[in-house]
């Protein structure tokens, strides 16, 4: 009897210590609640500043909850501290709320971290695995384009560059593609530095295409026998900032190709711009201030 009682002893002792005592069990169930309650704020807190856009930059307490599927209660409580933390101003009677100025500050911190060249590479990289040939990424500065990123292609005969190469905007593709969307009046600036006659005017009518076509073409312009298609790309303001561009000997890209390569150059263009914070409206706006500009010079 004695040694039944002994041997029970630890079998009891171990179940009391590693049974949880039902407080314990409501308190870490309340912390597992608590944490999901937690993402779910910040999630919706995320969604209300996802609500506006450069088209509509201020929205009524209901425009806001059209868009998030909140309760009254819970979205003026999210408002609330939203504001306080500066992401969101309240303004106007009746009521209307906007981004404030601590987003600009998280937005200021994320350009500044921004590098176009990693963010690129596997673009740029891409465009030379589809295609066989060169590809590179241009940065404009100034009146010229620098090549900053070079991906060779593997073919015996091809055509490069090299990272470091620049050349003025009025020769080849990848110079006329940022040309083309430059603002008006600083593309009248380095137009003008080409005598008027006809290539002068060769080069304002391959402008103009490249901006209906949204890309740039050249034909032995910098390497005799080479030929190249580029496209442009956007910084978050909507101002072109460069271009991609895929090159190679005449003898292997022929005019098909040349319409094929140029879709992808297009494509790689707008991936890159929507990386460096480009969104479509930009683009719109940008074509209008430059529609108006052009008006306002011929009135004058």
């Amino acid at each position: 009897m004695v040694k039944r009682l002994v041997r029970s002893l630890p079998c009891k002792n171990w179940w009391s210590m590693t049974k949880k005592p039902k407080e314990a069990v409501k308190a870490e169930a309340a912390r597992t609640d608590n944490g999901a309650a937690g993402v779910r704020a910040v999630d919706r807190a995320i969604a209300i500043l996802q609500c506006f856009t450069p088209d509509q930059p201020a929205l009524s307490v209901i425009e806001i909850q059209k868009r998030v599927g909140l309760s009254r209660p819970t979205l003026y409580r999210l408002l609330q501290t939203l504001a306080q933390r500066d992401l969101i101003l309240a303004e106007g009677d009746p009521q209307r709320f906007r981004l404030s100025h601590g987003v600009m500050k998280l937005s200021h911190v994320w350009l500044k971290g921004l590098d176009v060249v990693a963010l690129a590479r596997s673009i740029v990289e891409g465009l030379r695995e589809f295609t066989g040939e060169t590809a590179a990424l241009f940065k404009l500065q100034e009146d010229r384009g620098i090549c900053i990123l070079e991906c060779e292609s593997r073919h015996v005969l091809s055509i490069s560059r090299g990272v470091g190469d620049s050349s003025s905007l009025t020769r080849g593709s990848t110079g006329k593609a940022m040309l083309g969307f430059m603002e008006p009046q600083r593309q009248s600036e380095i137009i003008s530095t080409i005598p008027r006659g006809a290539q002068r005017a060769k080069l304002e009518e391959e402008i103009k295409l490249a901006r209906q076509r949204g890309y740039a073409t050249s034909r032995g312009e910098i390497f005799v026998g080479a030929v190249a298609v580029s496209a442009p790309y956007f910084d978050h303001r909507g101002s072109v900032v460069g271009s991609v561009g895929i090159y190679g000997p005449s003898a292997r890209i022929d005019e098909p190709k040349m319409l094929e390569y140029s879709k992808l150059a297009r494509k790689a263009g707008q991936e890159i711009s929507v990386v460096l914070g480009f969104q479509e409206g930009d683009a719109t706006a940008a074509k209008d201030a430059a529609a108006l500009s052009r008006v306002q010079r011929q009135k004058t």
